[in-house]
C-alpha cells in the first residue's frame, strides 16, 4: 500500500492507493517498449547521422549521376527523410483506431512489430545496396509503426489499468516515449553508434524493441474491456482481470465493466466523422483537438531548436553538446516519472494547467534571456535554466497528461475513433509546426516564444472553464458530467433559430 500524503480537495494523508499488481506493470512495460517507445526513439535517432547520411547521398548521386547534387536538392532530399516519418504517422493514427477494433488492443500492437522490422531491414540495407530512396521508405514505414503505436498503445494501459490507478499506469505512453528519446540520444552519441561507419546499424536498431515485444506482449492478455464489450468474453474478460489486478479486485472491477456494457448495448463503435455529428461528445472532441492540437504548438519544438545555440552561448564546446542534449532528454525521462507518481494523487487538471502555466512563464524569461544574451555572462547561463525549466514543465503537465484524457474523456465504442482523431490532429500539428516553424523564427527570431505564450495562456483559460477533473472515477460517471456540467448550455430557440451557448466562469 501507498499512503497519499499531498494536501488537496480528494488527497488527504487517509486517502491510500494500492500499489499495481506486478502482471500489469510488466504488461505496461511489455506495452511500451515496442509502442511508444519506438516513437521517442525514431524522433531522436535520426539526428546523430545527419551529416553521414548527407554525405552518403552525395557519393551516391554522384556515382549514380557521374555529377554533385545541388544543396538545395540535398537540402530537399534529408528533409523527405525526416519529415516523411510524420506523414506516416498521420496515416499510422487514422488506421490504428480501426485496427484495435478488428484484431484488439493486444493483437495490434503486435502486429505493429511487422512494420517496425521491415523499416529497420530498409535501412539498414540502404548504404550496402546504394539506395538511398530506401531510408526514404524505410522511415515512412517508420512513421506508420509510431503513428499506430500513439493510437493504440494509451488504449490498451488505459482499458487494463484499475481506475485508482489508471492515471499512473495511462503515463506509461509519456515514460516510454522520454525513455526512447533519451535511448536514441545515448545510442547516437561517438561512443556507441554514433561513428560514420556504424550510421546504418544504428538506423536499424528500431528492430531490437519490436523482437523485445513479441517476446513478451504474448504472455500478457487482451483488453478486459475490450474482450467483455466489443467481443462478449465474459471468461475472458476476467481471467484478463485476475492476471492484471489479482483475485481480490477483479470483481469490483469487472462490474464497472459490465456496467459499461449495458449502458453501451447494441451501439456499434463508431468512425471519427461519427464523433462530430453527436451532440453529446461534441466538448469531448473539441478538448481533445485542443490538447492534442497544443501539444506540438506549445513551443517544446522551439525550445529542443534553440537548445544546440543556448548551449553553445553558455560556453559548451561543441563536440560536448551532444552530452549537454542528451541531459534534456534524461530531464524530460526524469520528470514523466515524477508525474507518473503526482497524477493519481493531484489530478489530471492541476498538472496539465501547471504545466501550461510553468511554461507560459519560461516563454517570458526566455524571451527576455534571448534578448539580452549579450549584456552579461550570466545570462546564457539563464537561458541554459530555461531550456531546463521549460521541458520539466513540459514533461509535468502537457507531455504526460494530454494521452490520458483522450482515454478517459470517451467510452468503449467511442474511444477507438477519439484516438485515431486524437492521433491525427497530433501528427497533423507536428508536420504544420515542422513546415511553419523555420519561417517564425526567421520573421520574429527569439520573438517567436511570445506566440508561445499566447497558445499556453489560451489553454489554460479553456481547461479552466471546460475540462473536469477525471481523477478516480469511471468512464461512465466522466461522460456523466460532462453531459449535466452547468458550465456548458447549449439552448436551441424554436423561433428565429439562433443559438444560445452560455458559458459560466
Amino acid at each position: 500500500q501507498k499512503l497519499c500524503t499531498m494536501a488537496g480537495p480528494d488527497c488527504s494523508p487517509q486517502l491510500i492507493h494500492p500499489l499495481p499488481n506486478k502482471s500489469l506493470l510488466l504488461a505496461v512495460c511489455a506495452a511500451g517498449i515496442g509502442g511508444t517507445f519506438q516513437y521517442g526513439y525514431n524522433i531522436s535517432v535520426i539526428n546523430a547521422p545527419t551529416a553521414y547520411v548527407q554525405d552518403f547521398i552525395n557519393q551516391t548521386w554522384s556515382k549514380r549521376y557521374q555529377t554533385q547534387i545541388s544543396d538545395n536538392g540535398l537540402t530537399l532530399l534529408w528533409s523527405t527523410i525526416v519529415s516523411i516519418f510524420t506523414l506516416g504517422g498521420l496515416i499510422g493514427a487514422m488506421i490504428g483506431g480501426t485496427l484495435s477494433v478488428r484484431v484488439g488492443r493486444k493483437g495490434t500492437l503486435l502486429t505493429n512489430n511487422i512494420f517496425a522490422l521491415l523499416a529497420a531491414l530498409l535501412m539498414g540495407l540502404s548504404h550496402p545496396t546504394g539506395l538511398f530512396e530506401l531510408l526514404i521508405i524505410g522511415r515512412f514505414i517508420s512513421g506508420l509503426n509510431a503513428g499506430i503505436a500513439i493510437c493504440v498503445q494509451p488504449l490498451y494501459l488505459g482499458e487494463i489499468a484499475p481506475t485508482s490507478l489508471r492515471g499512473a499506469m495511462g503515463m506509461g505512453t509519456s515514460i516510454f516515449i522520454t525513455g526512447g528519446i533519451f535511448t536514441g540520444q545515448v545510442i547516437g552519441l561517438r561512443e556507441l553508434l554514433g561513428k560514420e561507419e556504424y550510421w546504418p546499424i544504428l538506423l536499424s536498431t528500431t528492430c531490437i524493441p519490436a523482437f523485445l515485444q513479441l517476446l513478451i506482449l504474448p504472455w500478457f492478455p487482451e483488453s478486459p474491456r475490450y474482450l467483455l464489450i466489443d467481443k462478449g468474453d465474459e471468461e475472458g474478460c476476467k481471467k484478463a482481470l485476475k492476471q492484471l489486478h489479482g483475485i481480490a479486485d477483479c470483481d469490483s472491477e469487472q462490474e464497472d465493466i459490465e456496467k459499461e456494457r449495458n449502458n453501451l448495448s447494441g451501439l456499434q463503435a463508431k468512425k471519427p466523422w461519427e464523433l462530430f455529428a453527436d451532440r453529446s461528445l461534441r466538448w469531448q472532441v473539441l478538448t481533445i483537438m485542443v490538447l492534442n492540437a497544443a501539444q506540438q504548438l506549445n513551443g517544446i519544438n522551439a525550445i529542443y531548436f534553440y537548445a544546440g545555440y543556448v548551449f553553445k552561448q553558455s560556453g559548451i564546446p561543441s563536440d560536448k553538446i551532444p552530452y549537454a542534449t542528451v541531459g534534456t532528454g534524461a530531464c524530460e525521462c526524469i520528470t514523466a516519472l515524477t508525474c507518473g507518481m503526482l497524477i493519481d494523487c493531484l489530478g489530471r487538471k492541476v498538472l496539465i494547467m501547471g504545466g501550461y502555466t510553468l511554461m507560459a512563464i519560461c516563454c517570458v524569461l526566455f524571451t527576455l534571456t534571448l534578448t539580452f544574451q549579450e549584456a552579461s555572462p550570466v545570462v546564457p547561463y539563464l537561458s541554459m535554466v530555461c531550456v531546463f525549466a521549460f521541458i520539466l514543465s513540459f514533461g509535468l503537465g502537457p507531455g504526460g497528461v494530454t494521452n490520458i484524457l483522450t482515454t478517459e474523456l470517451f467510452t468503449q465504442n467511442s474511444r477507438p475513433a477519439a484516438y485515431m482523431l486524437a492521433g491525427s490532429v497530433n501528427w497533423s500539428s507536428f508536420f504544420f509546426i515542422g513546415l511553419v516553424f523555420p519561417f517564425i523564427v526567421l520573421g520574429l527570431k527569439q520573438y517567436c516564444f511570445l506566440v508561445f505564450l499566447v497558445i499556453c495562456c489560451l489553454v489554460i483559460i479553456y481547461i479552466f472553464l471546460v475540462v473536469p477533473e477525471t481523477k478516480n472515477k469511471t468512464f461512465l460517471e466522466i461522460q456523466n458530467e460532462f453531459q449535466s456540467s452547468k458550465k456548458r448550455q447549449i439552448g436551441f430557440s424554436d423561433g428565429a433559430g439562433t443559438i444560445l451557448l452560455s458559458t459560466s466562469i
